[in-house]
């Protein structure tokens, strides 16, 4: 994480101002189009003309804040930059000034195409190499390579190949490529949610979620890790960012963990799991989710109301282990000297949940477009804000949001470039249609199995690339085979998405992991088993909604809530099982039967047994041992430890 940081160049004079004038144009121009600001101009401008302007203004600046190498200057820009920048602006700005030439003739190969899509793609592929590492380049390089290539493979990776002037050509203008859903997605609708996070943090937003966790949870047993749990939920529910969020809010509570008694293992793992489900929580979630609603043309609330059921069940089994941990190693509740008041912290802050609701209105009742309800939330934030005179944004917090807008896009807009030149590159070479045939053959038709195979590629990929890259590539050669052997669609996707997303916890490439482990100065390995301990929900509930989509809200009223209530207490005694404590520490054998009883209680409905007989079973396995476990401690020995 250090080297990261370090690769960030800190500039003055003539080059701030260059990096100040583009990363706040970047979110100037990104939320104008969220807010539909096109609509009204007097002439028609193309989206890909957006897209174009978009790439120009979120891939120059990367060349001038992010070195080369260590060894380049870390206080002023060198002359290749200079030159990488002008040819970030020259390759999306020649889109956005021709592209209503463009469209009639994209099958015609110019000079003037096959040049700037070279550089297009070798300017991507430099922009993550900076930003990501040479593992997310490499693999998009390999995909580039592939398209050129297929023809010397065999079996169902040969393909004829393309020349290297359509490869280029084609990945850059056309709406498969660089130009496509990915970088859509985050140019028009992601943009607006990171702006939301930064003005909540311009007027003391994130202050205030901190301050009512910690006054929420903070008196309680474990209450240290409990206020990580909900501190780090509300702020991932805004930033969507898992890594972002660990460093946000893990170098306050990861430390405060440690002091409590919590091992720094379990602490930053505690942290890594917490922050991971952000992009899982309504109403916000991670990129990805946005496209979701944009594969399945389906409005972005019913994606979130379809999640908030696996993701409370997901913080559920936190929760519980994170109370039986601390009730395990004797930890207690901080002194109420130590902790905010209630009535203080709703008094100065209460106001900041108005943008909250108003995202939670536009997205879920009110249905409007995903980019336009977030662009409401921004402003309805710095209204709120300018109420209070402990809260009201100057000129100067403004226009740190505005830039931190912008910069925070950088990341984005070279991934899903990236993202755009994989798929691209699959759709030359024809992977997407074949993949799907392949992992259907190795699943002889077997659903189950085949959906075993789509979590450990998902995973795999997401060892090297982020959940976005993951989800997308997924989507495009794996979610029609899915749909096509009977799972219902939006099922299907967040299948993809959760499994993606689990890659930054599972080790041994788990990015958030990573940087909770940095803070907490613990061994990664010990953290990351943890991290897949506290989160073994995700790994498992993805399965369960696909067979019963009851779980994410679809079916009768009746349906919905018996799937809730079973699936609840088949996930705490899930929880008691994976913690190896209820009221004493337990042996293999009785975490085996408590994590029997949960499972059954979380499956989905068996083929050729009653629906209700696996939950009748496993409630009643579950009631056996809890009262087995009562019997076998006497009262007074259990009493400390329920408060």
């Amino acid at each position: 994480m250090t080297e990261i940081i370090a690769r960030f160049r800190r500039l003055d004079g003539a080059a701030r101002a260059a990096e100040r004038t583009l990363l706040v144009t970047l979110a100037l121009v990104g939320s104008l189009w969220a807010m539909q600001a096109h609509h009204y101009l007097p002439f028609a401008f193309f989206n890909e003309q957006y897209l174009g302007l978009f790439l120009a203004l979120g891939l120059a600046p990367v060349f001038l804040v992010v070195r080369a190498t260590p060894r380049a200057p870390g206080d002023r820009v060198p002359w290749y930059d200079w030159l990488a920048c002008a040819g970030a602006l020259a390759v999306g700005g020649y889109v956005t000034v021709f592209y209503p030439t463009i469209a009639y003739t994209l099958g015609i190969v110019t000079w003037d195409k096959l040049l700037l899509g070279a550089l297009a793609i070798v300017l991507v592929l430099e922009g993550v190499r900076r930003l990501a590492g040479w593992a997310l380049m490499g693999i998009a390089l390999g995909c580039v390579l592939y398209a050129k290539f297929a023809w010397l493979l065999p079996g169902v990776l040969y393909a004829n190949g393309s020349s290297w002037e359509r490869i280029a050509v084609y990945i850059y203008l056309d709406t498969n490529g660089i130009l496509g859903v990915p970088l859509s997605v985050t140019a028009t609708i992601v943009v607006a949610y990171i702006f939301f996070g930064q003005a909540l943090c311009a007027v003391g937003g994130d202050k205030f979620l901190t301050d009512l966790a910690m006054a929420a949870m903070g008196r309680f047993r474990g209450g240290p890790a409990k206020m990580a749990v909900v501190s780090s939920s509300l702020y991932g529910m805004v930033s969507g960012s898992a890594v972002a969020n660990v460093v946000v809010d893990g170098a306050i509570t990861i430390p405060m963990m440690k002091r409590s008694g919590y091992p720094a293992h379990l602490a930053a793992a505690i942290e890594a799991v917490s922050s991971n489900g952000g992009q899982i929580m309504p109403p916000v979630m991670g990129a990805a989710a946005f496209l979701i609603a944009e594969y399945l043309s389906i409005p972005y609330g019913e994606v979130a109301l379809a999640a908030l059921i696996p993701a409370c069940l997901y913080y559920l089994a936190l929760f519980v282990q994170v109370d039986l941990e601390a009730a395990k190693n004797g930890i207690v509740g901080l002194p109420r000297a130590e902790l905010p008041e209630v009535g203080r912290v709703m008094r100065r802050g209460w106001v900041f949940l108005i943008p909250l609701l108003v995202l939670l209105y536009t997205l879920m009742i009110d249905r409007w477009e995903a980019g336009k309800a977030g662009m409401l939330a921004v402003a309805t934030t710095f209204v709120v804000g300018a109420l209070q005179t402990e809260t009201r944004p100057t000129w100067h917090a403004l226009l740190e949001a505005i830039e931190g807008t912008g910069r925070t896009m950088l990341d984005l807009v070279a991934i899903t470039s990236l993202a755009g030149i994989v798929i691209g590159a699959f759709q030359l070479s024809g992977l997407t249609s074949k993949l799907p045939l392949l992992l259907v053959s190795m699943a002889g038709g077997n659903v189950f199995l085949l959906l075993v195979l789509t979590a450990i590629v998902s995973i795999f990929l997401g060892m090297s690339l982020p959940t976005t890259v993951v989800y997308v590539t997924l989507a495009v050669l794996v979610g029609p085979a899915l749909v096509e052997l009977g799972i219902v669609p939006l099922a299907a996707h967040l299948f993809l998405f959760y499994f993606g997303m689990l890659s930054l916890i599972t080790p041994p490439d788990c990015l958030a992991t990573y940087a909770a482990a940095a803070i907490a100065r613990s061994d990664f390995w010990k953290t990351g088993w943890a991290g897949m301990r506290l989160g073994i929900v995700a790994y498992i509930v993805p399965f369960v909604f696909v067979f019963h989509p009851a779980l994410i809200a679809r079916g009768g009223w009746l349906d919905i809530v018996a799937a809730i209530l079973t699936a609840s207490i088949g996930v705490i005694l899930l929880g008691i099982g994976c913690a190896g404590y209820l009221f004493r520490p337990l042996g293999w054998a009785r975490r085996a039967w408590v994590c029997l009883a949960g499972t059954l209680l979380i499956l989905p409905p068996v083929t050729g047994l009653p629906e209700l007989v696996p939950d009748v079973i496993g409630f009643a396995v579950g009631l056996a041992f809890v009262a087995a476990e009562r019997a076998a401690v006497p009262r007074h020995a259990a009493a400390p430890e329920a408060r």
